[in-house]
């Protein structure tokens, strides 16, 4: 059975940092691409950075420079390092997985808060 325990969400004023961790469990982790999302309020869902297996990352503009993905094969962990949070920054984080080679093959977390405010 396929589980993410996502972690590390919370309130923080802007210009802070904070790490979110999953923890993922039920498949065959070295072999997807690991990636957040985030979904604020009233907005679609987007993507943030994913990182591949072969370690190529992408991000989305609106974090270039600010957030770092970084994974554990061993531990079966994902990893996003905020800093320089704005208030726009404020969404739900999904941790996600999707199979390298078929991409029908994804799974979700649940979500964790992540509130950037005074």
């Amino acid at each position: 059975q396929v589980q993410f325990v996502e972690s590390g969400g919370g309130l923080v004023q802007p210009g802070g940092s904070l790490r979110l961790s999953c923890a993922a469990s039920g498949f065959t982790f070295s072999v997807y691409t690991m990636g957040w999302y985030r979904q604020a309020p009233g907005k679609q869902r987007e993507l943030v950075a994913t990182r591949t297996t072969n370690d190529k990352t992408t991000y989305a503009d609106s974090v270039k420079g600010r957030f770092t993905i970084a994974r554990d094969n061993a531990k079966k962990m994902v990893y996003l390092q905020m800093n320089s949070l704005k208030p726009e920054d404020t969404a739900v984080y999904y941790c996600n997985a999707k199979h390298s080679y078929y991409s029908a093959l994804e799974y979700w977390g649940k979500g964790t808060l992540v509130t950037v405010s005074l």
